[in-house]
Protein backbone atom coordinates (compact mmCIF):
# COMPACT_ATOMS: atom_id res chain seq x y z
CA UNK A 1 0.00 0.00 0.00
CA UNK A 2 1.55 3.36 -0.91
CA UNK A 3 0.95 6.38 1.12
CA UNK A 4 -0.21 9.85 0.49
CA UNK A 5 3.42 10.69 2.07
CA UNK A 6 5.28 8.98 -0.55
CA UNK A 7 3.87 10.28 -3.60
CA UNK A 8 4.90 13.00 -5.23
CA UNK A 9 3.66 16.66 -3.30
CA UNK A 10 0.21 18.28 -4.56
CA UNK A 11 1.59 21.88 -5.89
CA UNK A 12 -2.41 22.70 -5.94
CA UNK A 13 -4.38 20.43 -3.10
CA UNK A 14 -7.64 21.82 -3.30
CA UNK A 15 -7.53 20.18 -7.09
CA UNK A 16 -6.73 16.59 -5.97
CA UNK A 17 -3.97 13.97 -7.21
CA UNK A 18 -6.35 13.09 -10.10
CA UNK A 19 -6.38 16.57 -12.12
CA UNK A 20 -2.33 16.97 -10.92
CA UNK A 21 -1.74 13.46 -13.06
CA UNK A 22 -3.53 14.37 -15.93
CA UNK A 23 -1.30 17.60 -15.57
CA UNK A 24 2.23 15.30 -15.57
CA UNK A 25 0.86 12.95 -18.13
CA UNK A 26 0.13 16.13 -20.12
CA UNK A 27 3.92 17.25 -20.03
CA UNK A 28 4.82 13.74 -21.16
CA UNK A 29 3.04 13.96 -24.60
CA UNK A 30 5.69 14.58 -27.41
CA UNK A 31 3.17 16.20 -29.68
CA UNK A 32 2.23 20.17 -28.60
CA UNK A 33 -0.59 20.10 -30.77
CA UNK A 34 -2.04 16.73 -28.12
CA UNK A 35 -0.57 19.18 -25.32
CA UNK A 36 -2.80 21.62 -25.88
CA UNK A 37 -5.80 19.08 -26.68
CA UNK A 38 -5.46 17.75 -23.25
CA UNK A 39 -4.70 20.70 -21.93
CA UNK A 40 -7.84 22.65 -22.72
CA UNK A 41 -9.45 19.31 -21.32
CA UNK A 42 -7.82 19.51 -18.34
CA UNK A 43 -9.14 23.38 -18.07
CA UNK A 44 -12.39 22.40 -18.48
CA UNK A 45 -12.38 19.75 -15.78
CA UNK A 46 -11.10 21.98 -13.01
CA UNK A 47 -13.53 24.66 -13.33
CA UNK A 48 -15.51 21.72 -13.62
CA UNK A 49 -14.26 20.42 -10.07
CA UNK A 50 -14.02 24.20 -8.62
CA UNK A 51 -17.26 25.86 -10.27
CA UNK A 52 -17.41 28.46 -7.33
CA UNK A 53 -13.99 29.78 -9.42
CA UNK A 54 -16.64 31.08 -11.91
CA UNK A 55 -18.02 33.86 -9.43
CA UNK A 56 -14.69 35.57 -9.54
CA UNK A 57 -13.16 37.81 -11.94
CA UNK A 58 -11.48 36.52 -14.97
CA UNK A 59 -11.66 33.28 -13.79
CA UNK A 60 -10.56 31.31 -16.89
CA UNK A 61 -7.43 33.09 -16.43
CA UNK A 62 -6.92 32.02 -13.04
CA UNK A 63 -7.45 28.62 -14.47
CA UNK A 64 -4.84 29.07 -16.53
CA UNK A 65 -2.23 30.24 -14.22
CA UNK A 66 -3.07 27.35 -11.89
CA UNK A 67 -2.64 24.74 -14.61
CA UNK A 68 0.89 26.35 -15.21
CA UNK A 69 1.67 26.01 -10.84
CA UNK A 70 0.79 22.43 -10.87
CA UNK A 71 2.87 21.23 -13.59
CA UNK A 72 5.74 22.98 -11.85
CA UNK A 73 5.93 26.05 -14.59
CA UNK A 74 7.39 23.60 -16.72
CA UNK A 75 4.19 23.16 -19.53
CA UNK A 76 4.99 24.11 -23.58
CA UNK A 77 1.34 24.53 -24.09
CA UNK A 78 -0.33 27.57 -26.05
CA UNK A 79 -2.17 29.77 -23.29
CA UNK A 80 -4.66 32.36 -24.12
CA UNK A 81 -2.91 34.11 -21.09
CA UNK A 82 0.46 34.60 -19.68
CA UNK A 83 1.91 32.10 -17.86
CA UNK A 84 3.29 33.62 -14.50
CA UNK A 85 6.67 33.51 -13.61
CA UNK A 86 7.89 31.49 -9.91
CA UNK A 87 9.47 35.24 -9.15
CA UNK A 88 6.10 37.02 -9.57
CA UNK A 89 4.37 33.83 -7.30
CA UNK A 90 7.10 34.43 -4.41
CA UNK A 91 7.21 37.80 -4.39
CA UNK A 92 6.04 39.28 -1.34
CA UNK A 93 3.34 42.18 -0.76
CA UNK A 94 4.16 45.42 -0.39
CA UNK A 95 3.79 45.95 4.18
CA UNK A 96 0.46 47.59 4.16
CA UNK A 97 0.39 50.95 5.97
CA UNK A 98 -1.24 51.81 9.47
CA UNK A 99 -3.77 53.99 9.92
CA UNK A 100 -2.64 57.60 11.11
CA UNK A 101 -5.81 57.51 14.09
CA UNK A 102 -3.98 56.12 16.31
CA UNK A 103 -3.89 56.28 20.67
CA UNK A 104 -6.70 58.79 21.84
CA UNK A 105 -8.54 59.40 18.05
CA UNK A 106 -8.78 56.02 16.47
CA UNK A 107 -12.62 55.54 17.44
CA UNK A 108 -13.43 58.40 14.98
CA UNK A 109 -12.35 56.31 12.29
CA UNK A 110 -10.43 56.45 8.53
CA UNK A 111 -13.78 58.30 7.10
CA UNK A 112 -13.44 60.82 9.72
CA UNK A 113 -9.65 61.63 8.25
CA UNK A 114 -11.13 61.69 4.60
CA UNK A 115 -13.86 63.88 5.25
CA UNK A 116 -11.06 66.61 7.30
CA UNK A 117 -9.46 66.30 3.91
CA UNK A 118 -11.69 67.13 2.20
CA UNK A 119 -12.94 70.09 4.01
CA UNK A 120 -9.23 71.52 4.23
CA UNK A 121 -9.60 71.35 0.15
CA UNK A 122 -12.58 73.28 0.16
CA UNK A 123 -12.26 77.27 -0.29
CA UNK A 124 -13.70 79.29 2.55
CA UNK A 125 -17.66 79.88 2.01
CA UNK A 126 -21.13 78.30 3.53
CA UNK A 127 -20.37 74.72 2.37
CA UNK A 128 -16.81 74.09 3.98
CA UNK A 129 -18.30 75.63 7.36
CA UNK A 130 -21.54 73.28 6.69
CA UNK A 131 -18.96 70.19 6.78
CA UNK A 132 -16.98 70.54 9.16
CA UNK A 133 -19.87 71.18 11.57
CA UNK A 134 -21.00 67.69 9.96
CA UNK A 135 -17.59 66.28 11.06
CA UNK A 136 -17.73 67.55 14.41
CA UNK A 137 -21.10 66.24 14.79
CA UNK A 138 -19.90 62.53 13.78
CA UNK A 139 -17.40 62.92 15.70
CA UNK A 140 -19.24 63.08 18.82
CA UNK A 141 -21.63 60.95 18.20
CA UNK A 142 -18.46 58.09 17.44
CA UNK A 143 -16.90 59.45 20.75
CA UNK A 144 -19.84 59.21 23.04
CA UNK A 145 -20.55 55.54 21.31
CA UNK A 146 -16.85 54.44 21.72
CA UNK A 147 -16.30 55.74 25.16
CA UNK A 148 -20.06 55.30 26.41
CA UNK A 149 -20.01 59.09 28.34
CA UNK A 150 -20.66 62.25 27.38
CA UNK A 151 -17.75 64.90 25.99
CA UNK A 152 -17.99 68.46 25.82
CA UNK A 153 -17.99 69.80 22.58
CA UNK A 154 -14.75 71.94 23.72
CA UNK A 155 -12.95 68.63 23.86
CA UNK A 156 -14.55 67.75 19.95
CA UNK A 157 -13.15 70.99 18.89
CA UNK A 158 -9.35 70.16 20.17
CA UNK A 159 -9.60 66.94 18.51
CA UNK A 160 -10.83 68.34 14.68
CA UNK A 161 -8.51 70.79 15.35
CA UNK A 162 -5.45 68.53 16.25
CA UNK A 163 -6.54 66.18 13.51
CA UNK A 164 -6.70 68.69 10.86
CA UNK A 165 -3.26 70.39 12.21
CA UNK A 166 -4.89 73.41 13.05
CA UNK A 167 -6.31 73.63 9.72
CA UNK A 168 -10.04 73.40 10.63
CA UNK A 169 -11.60 75.15 13.75
CA UNK A 170 -14.93 75.62 15.24
CA UNK A 171 -14.06 77.87 18.15
CA UNK A 172 -16.42 80.28 16.67
CA UNK A 173 -19.35 79.13 17.81
CA UNK A 174 -19.88 77.93 21.53
CA UNK A 175 -21.48 74.54 21.21
CA UNK A 176 -22.79 72.15 18.19
CA UNK A 177 -26.32 72.91 19.18
CA UNK A 178 -25.90 76.38 18.19
CA UNK A 179 -24.44 75.35 14.38
CA UNK A 180 -26.33 76.23 11.36
CA UNK A 181 -26.53 71.55 10.91
CA UNK A 182 -27.67 71.09 14.38
CA UNK A 183 -30.38 73.37 13.98
CA UNK A 184 -31.78 73.59 11.06
CA UNK A 185 -32.05 69.33 11.76
CA UNK A 186 -34.01 70.19 14.77
CA UNK A 187 -36.11 72.85 13.10
CA UNK A 188 -36.74 70.17 10.65
CA UNK A 189 -37.68 67.05 12.85
CA UNK A 190 -39.71 69.99 15.12
CA UNK A 191 -41.80 70.78 11.86
CA UNK A 192 -42.18 66.84 10.64
CA UNK A 193 -43.55 66.38 13.76
CA UNK A 194 -45.87 69.29 14.33
CA UNK A 195 -47.27 67.65 10.71
CA UNK A 196 -47.49 64.18 11.90
CA UNK A 197 -49.63 65.39 14.69
CA UNK A 198 -52.23 67.83 12.56
CA UNK A 199 -52.42 64.80 10.14
CA UNK A 200 -53.15 62.21 12.67
CA UNK A 201 -55.64 65.02 14.55
CA UNK A 202 -57.54 65.51 11.02
CA UNK A 203 -57.57 62.02 10.43
CA UNK A 204 -59.33 61.31 13.63
CA UNK A 205 -61.85 64.08 13.08
CA UNK A 206 -63.13 62.83 9.48
CA UNK A 207 -63.37 59.10 11.39
CA UNK A 208 -65.36 60.36 13.69
CA UNK A 209 -67.48 62.51 11.52
CA UNK A 210 -67.94 58.98 9.88
CA UNK A 211 -68.90 57.55 12.82
CA UNK A 212 -71.27 60.10 13.41
CA UNK A 213 -73.10 60.25 10.21
CA UNK A 214 -73.67 56.06 10.68
CA UNK A 215 -75.18 56.35 13.47
CA UNK A 216 -78.01 58.70 12.50
CA UNK A 217 -78.32 57.07 9.53
CA UNK A 218 -78.51 53.96 11.27
CA UNK A 219 -81.27 55.66 13.77
CA UNK A 220 -83.16 57.41 11.24
CA UNK A 221 -83.92 53.66 9.29
CA UNK A 222 -85.02 51.83 12.92
CA UNK A 223 -87.19 54.33 13.55
CA UNK A 224 -89.01 53.57 10.03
Amino acid sequence: MEYNTQKTQLHLPEYGRIIQQLVERCKELSSKEERNEMAMAIIDFMGQRNPQLRDEENYKHKLWDHLYILADHDLDVDSPYPFPTKEELEEKPKRMEYPKLQGDFKFYGKSILQLIEKAIELEQGDEKEALIEVIANNMKKSYNVYNKEHVTDDVIFRHLKELSENRLDLTGIDTLEKSKIYYTNNNNNRNNQNNNRNNNRNQNNQNNKRRHNNNNNNHNKNRK
